[in-house]
């Protein structure tokens, strides 16, 4: 059962059940992916159609973000399994995978970017397999997918940014050769150490976004859609609709 937040369903369910889930996904005859929406991403499915089925669609919808937990909070459904963000989980489930030697292949950020995430992964998870990398600066999706299925790897990070990686995967889910995608923004660049993710105190209050902000205060455009957001989850709560 998904919880409803504005338009988009939820997975109720704590970050180990979703890493555990997605082991259960490769080691079954299952395809499918993975999106982690934040309030942005949730803002843009309400204007979106095609966004927003590409993210319903998904068979996993984890909730990144403090501000998706207070919204279910506030209209009544909240989320029990709290914060789920996509590079812990991405984290959780390569430590799973390297247990097993299973495979990663790293799609997305600047040129470069994918393989010294792939370097810096195989030293933090001994086992992991690094089964290939791409920029995400394509403009054709053919010869990316062909060359993501030579590599048949099990997963397949997709790290395009929003909306542009969650269209991308439901387009391209029965095309390629892999049991599951997760989409998961600028991870690349926090795995290859190019970008220094919040300290602990910030994640544990659930204020990423402040040190983000703080970091980089170009972020001020993107970040006045999270007040946009509570005040409608406000008049949704108000109206019942």
């Amino acid at each position: 059962m998904r919880v409803d937040v504005l338009g988009v369903g939820f997975d109720d369910i704590a970050i180990g059940q979703a890493v555990l889930r997605a082991c259960e996904i490769l080691a079954e005859n299952e395809k499918t992916y993975v999106v982690t929406p934040n309030p942005e991403i949730v803002s843009m499915a309400r204007k979106d159609e095609a966004l927003s089925l590409a993210v319903n669609n998904a068979g996993l919808v984890l909730p990144d973000g403090i501000g998706i937990i207070l919204g279910a909070r506030m209209l009544g459904t909240p989320l029990t399994g709290g914060r789920v963000p996509g590079i812990d989980f991405a984290s959780s489930l390569l430590s799973e995978m390297a247990q097993s030697s299973r495979s990663v292949f790293l799609l997305g950020a600047k040129q470069g970017i994918a393989e010294q995430a792939g370097e810096n992964l195989k030293e933090k998870f001994p086992g992991l397999v690094i089964a290939g990398s791409e920029d995400g600066y394509f403009t054709e999706d053919k010869p990316v997918i062909e060359k993501i299925n030579s590599a048949q790897p099990d997963v397949l990070f997709v790290c395009l940014g929003s909306p542009r990686q969650e269209l991308w995967m439901a387009e391209h889910i029965g095309h390629l050769q892999v049991k599951l995608c997760v989409g998961l923004g600028g991870s690349l660049d926090v795995f290859a150490g190019r970008v220094k993710r919040a300290p602990a105190f910030f994640r544990k209050l659930g204020i990423e976004w402040l040190y983000r902000l703080i970091s980089d205060p170009r972020r001020i455009k993107r970040m006045i859609k999270l007040p946009l957001f509570v005040l409608a989850v406000m008049r949704k709560r108000l109206s019942g609709k």
